[in-house]
């Protein structure tokens, strides 16, 4: 369990999170912290264009937008949340994502079916099929110290 004095982050550890998430680190600074897909931007003939607008008037579905340059996408725009449990202790929870997500090797949701997985210091997460590139690390014990 992590200190409650500490802000989890969740890390890009391949060059195409780290791309699609414009960031080396992400704090997680409330929960339930939804990650997602960028639906303002899609791939055409190869390249990542701008497409339809968010209604800026409307509530954010997400905290953390993904852009996806692959050519089959893998994130969904409401592919998984981080959740903090009663217990002090971390869970992913696949929002319904058409490919899922994948902690620590163990497959989760796709499908439309949500599904809640342990997640731990150090814990990986690859959102979407088996073969995403987009892959991060979940750190529950750095990160600066809350106030």
């Amino acid at each position: 369990m992590a200190s409650t004095n500490s802000i989890p982050t969740l890390l890009p550890i391949t060059p195409e999170a780290r791309s699609s998430a414009r960031a080396e680190r992400i704090p997680i600074t409330s929960f339930p912290f939804r990650v997602g897909r960028e639906g303002r931007f899609g791939l055409v003939q190869g390249h990542v264009v701008s497409m339809e607008r968010r209604n800026t008037d409307a509530s954010p579905s997400n905290e953390l937008y993904l852009l996806d340059h692959e050519e089959f996408l893998n994130i969904s725009r409401e592919h998984f949340q981080i959740d903090r449990k009663p217990d002090g202790s971390y869970e992913v929870i696949d929002r319904g994502s058409t490919c899922g997500t994948i902690v620590d090797n163990v497959a989760g949701g796709g499908h439309g079916k949500p599904t809640h997985l342990p997640l731990r210091h150090g814990s990986v997460i690859r959102v979407g099929t088996p073969s995403s590139p987009y892959v991060f690390r979940f750190d529950a014990e750095s990160g600066t110290p809350s106030a």
